[in-house]
């Protein structure tokens, strides 16, 4: 029988797949689909300290081999996320959830991961500084080195869980940020968040997207997120998550090849629903189908 644990940051999975922020809500919408606790775990929806309603519709755009997106981390605020949505998600959710934390200030992440690490149902803070769908915050933190380690260091201040930072591809360098996160503290690493896009809609000659431009998303990027995963990997000694396009257990094998120790699954879960129930089911197949006995050997 083939073994599809992981240990990410000291805490042990039973399987590395890991719903994506923003497209699996809290969780309890996706358990009237299926029992998510056959999950690895999930990060939920981006939070701020303040609720956000995110940008003007129209917010997302299909396009060949994914989908543009530019809904600017809409979300109820920490207050309520504690309050009202973790209650309803421990009901359904009996493993550590991933927290996903967004922000427009160094003191922004501070708060939320100050308020979100006296949560016992926590296990990791996934700190988005990646985000390109927001004005003045999110990507603007990830794209410069300095400022990346800036926010890891206040963050890693107010928080005894892990800290994984969540990078941007749209840099020229991803691995001096990568490598700057790491010496502010950072317990490991989460890449890539969507790439920067648009559409344009011919008859009214005018971008599809309110913003303008969006997050890509989908099969599309895969093969960067991949590359990126493979430079940030080998240049860290901090675990990494892999995500951006994954689709199936072949996917997820790939991307470990590649370096990381779990991964994220997104643009997927809109598509269909069970898509990580779908994927963590045939791992196993895949596994034996490559003579793979452990995951752990893909390291």
């Amino acid at each position: 029988m083939v073994n599809t644990s992981v240990d990410l940051c000291g805490i042990r999975l039973d399987n590395p797949v890991i719903p994506a922020s923003g497209t699996f809500g809290y969780g309890y919408e996706f358990a009237e689909h299926y029992d998510i606790n056959i999950l690895g775990t999930f990060s939920f929806k981006g939070t701020t300290p303040e609720p956000r309603f995110g940008n003007p519709t129209p917010r997302i755009a299909e396009c060949p081999g994914g989908m543009l997106n530019a809904v600017g981390l809409q979300n109820p605020g920490v207050e309520r996320v504690i309050s009202e949505e973790l209650p309803k998600l421990r009901r359904v959710f009996h493993k550590p959830v991933m927290a996903n934390i967004s922000g427009f200030s160094v003191e922004d992440y501070v708060t939320s991961a100050a308020r979100l690490d006296k949560e016992d149902c926590v296990g990791w803070l996934e700190i988005n500084i990646s985000c390109p769908n927001v004005h003045g915050g999110g990507m603007s933190f990830g794209t410069d080195p300095g400022t990346a380690a800036e926010v890891t260091r206040a963050v890693k201040a107010v928080t005894r869980k892990p800290v994984i930072v969540k990078l941007t591809p749209n840099v020229t360098d991803i691995v001096s940020i990568a490598r700057a996160c790491e010496e502010a503290g950072a317990d490991g690493l989460s890449l890539i968040n969507t790439l920067l896009g648009m559409r344009i809609d011919l008859k009214t000659r005018r971008p599809l997207l309110a913003n303008t431009t969006g997050g890509l998303s989908g099969p599309a990027v895969f093969p960067i997120a991949l590359r990126m995963v493979w430079q940030v990997s080998h240049a860290v000694g901090i675990p990494v998550i892999g995500l951006g396009g994954i689709c199936s257990a072949r996917d997820v094998l790939e991307m470990m090849m590649a370096g990381a120790v779990a991964v994220e699954v997104g643009t997927a879960n809109l598509i269909s629903p069970t898509a990580c129930r779908d994927i963590i089911l045939d791992l196993p197949r895949v596994m034996k189908e490559y003579g793979i006995e452990s995951l752990e050997e893909l390291k």
